[in-house]
């Protein structure tokens, strides 16, 4: 965070989000002419049909809902959808929305291919604009909350915090009793979409023929990864043909699985993040790959401090870093790339944890790096954030070198994720019912995130946050003086008094500033104030 600007808290932060920029194919109408709004989105269309992003049968958003988006009256967006109409490429289906039903896509090689010339200057310029801006309490919690050093606390609440996390810290922390959960990772479950989760269960289960309910492609069911490369294409900014894409178990599993095909190829080590997910390491580690930390700052991942560790492989979340939320600058992404190529065939592998790209408040949607160089870059994404970690559904987009082995090490790992809720999922994507709960839960996260922003200016004045932007969780950290508990102590203290919070140290491999890493997804605006107001009695008393 620069510390000449006001504020505790990083990034502006605007009650009505950021205007002119969607998801959706990563539109930017500022880069619309004046007077010409229309016809820029209507070439923007036209391009994504030619290219493949949007193929015969998607659905386009809503008019209104586009409009709102992009910051511009509904005419503009409709006169756009009327005049692709006017060329045969898009149809409207009533209550089934604005349809592409004409544009072969172009194939090379049996590859899709982006259009050659005018997408490439808005691509850099989407890169270098990339900035951050940036169930009841128990009498006796209560009562074992009156002492905040660590050396009091029963053990039900002292023992995740009392040593080093080790690789069942987080099981102990979800097994530990709190009234108000606010772990980082989680997403609101209760909204999780029942009902149109089992119609469309029920719409597979009529036209399943009896061979569906055999055994599946290792490589996941064709019409889930179908569906991921149409998202992908319009809510990320990739092309990837169906064959590309490798369903996994989430991007734990897809991380455990790369690990693995990396050992055998000779990389032993993989550098990562500082501070970055204590859980991503821990998962690595298993499979006997080194972790080298490689600092971030107000720009992302530090690429010198990358060259110098000598790493071949990097895994980054640049999109919105875990924990301090920065997003990767465009000058970051440009080094980036550089020390990728340097090595020509044997240049560096990076390994993209998409973590929270869909979750934006008020920035511009950020380009995947798969997008920029798909030959260095193997992509991991998940439902996990989008509708629950429970489905465990997630994907791999590798370079061509590492398909085949990853493919192989799935196959021999499960033989594949189960056919039926794939079917399910891939259902709600393409009917684009998955896009519309993600409009959502926008709305309502941008709620939760700033019922916990004027919590901790109320309750927390020595606070920094981070990361409030994007994401489903904020950073909190503290002047290091020395003054107050640790942040460990800080979060044993908040667990007895029934509020679950997780300690900045334990993503850090290094000495760095105390901290808290706080979830604000799965809570209510009522609860987030109550938990808020745990820790400020308790950093209080000091």
């Amino acid at each position: 965070m620069h510390r000449s600007k006001d504020a505790r808290f990083e990034g502006s932060i605007s009650r009505t989000g950021t205007t002119g920029c969607s998801d959706f194919l990563q539109l930017d109408m500022g880069q619309a002419p004046v007077g010409g709004r229309s016809d820029w989105l209507a070439a923007q269309l036209r391009r994504a049909i030619a290219d493949g992003r949007l193929p015969v049968g998607t659905r386009l958003p809503a008019t209104r809902v586009l409009a709102a988006e992009l910051g511009v009256s509904r005419g503009v967006v409709t006169e756009a959808y009327q005049r692709l109409g006017a060329d045969g490429q898009l149809a409207g289906r009533g209550r089934g929305g604005t349809v592409v039903v004409a544009a072969p896509v172009p194939l090379v090689s049996g590859r899709r291919t982006p259009a050659a010339g005018a997408d490439a200057e808005p691509a850099r310029a989407d890169v270098d604009s990339a900035r951050a801006v940036v169930d009841t309490a128990r009498a006796d919690m209560a009562r074992a909350g009156t002492a905040h050093s660590a050396a009091p606390f029963a053990a039900p609440f002292a023992a995740p915090f009392a040593a080093p996390p080790d690789a069942d810290v987080f099981d102990a922390l979800r097994a530990a009793p709190a009234r108000i959960d606010l772990s980082p990772g989680v997403p609101d479950l209760a909204a999780f979409p029942r009902a149109a989760w089992l119609r469309a269960e029920r719409a597979v289960l009529a036209d399943l023929p009896a061979d569906g309910f055999g055994y599946g492609d290792p490589r996941g069911a064709p019409a889930l990864r179908q569906a991921v490369a149409h998202w992908l294409a319009r809510n990320r900014g990739i092309g990837a043909d169906p064959d590309e894409v490798l369903i996994v178990a989430g991007t734990a599993q897809g991380l455990g699985l790369l690990a693995q095909v990396l050992a055998r190829a000779g990389i032993r080590e993989i550098a990562v993040e500082e501070p970055g997910s204590l859980g991503v390491r821990q998962h690595l580690a298993h499979w006997g790959l080194a972790t080298p930390p490689v600092p971030v700052d107000e720009e992302g991942v530090r690429i010198d401090a990358l060259r110098a560790s000598g790493a071949r492989a990097v895994l980054l979340t640049p999109a919105h870093q875990f924990p301090t939320g920065v997003v990767l600058g465009g000058g970051r992404r440009r080094e980036l790339m550089r020390w990728a190529t340097d090595g020509g065939v044997d240049g560096g592998l990076i390994v993209e944890d998409d973590y929270d790209a869909e979750h934006r408040y008020d920035r511009a949607p950020v380009p995947a790096l798969r997008s920029l160089l798909p030959e260095r870059v193997c992509y991991a994404g998940s439902v996990s954030k989008l509708l629950a970690p429970a489905l465990r559904v997630g994907w791999l987009l590798a370079p061509a070198a590492h398909m085949e082995a990853l493919v192989e090490a799935k196959r021999f790992a499960d033989l594949g994720n189960a056919v039926l809720p794939q079917l399910v999922l891939a259902r709600l994507m393409e009917s684009g019912e998955l896009e519309r709960r993600l409009r959502l839960a926008r709305q309502r996260h941008r709620r939760r995130r700033d019922a916990m922003i004027e919590a901790i200016r109320t309750r927390l004045p020595g606070a920094t946050v981070h990361g409030a932007a994007a994401g489903l969780h904020l950073t909190l950290t503290f002047d290091p003086d020395g003054a107050g508990p640790s942040d460990t102590d800080l979060a044993a203290a908040a667990l007895a008094r029934g509020v679950k919070v997780q300690p900045l140290s334990w993503h850090a491999q290094r000495p760095y500033r105390p901290g808290l890493v706080l979830g604000y997804a799965a809570r209510s605006p009522g609860e987030i104030a109550e938990g808020v107001a745990v820790l400020g009695e308790i950093m209080a008393r000091g």
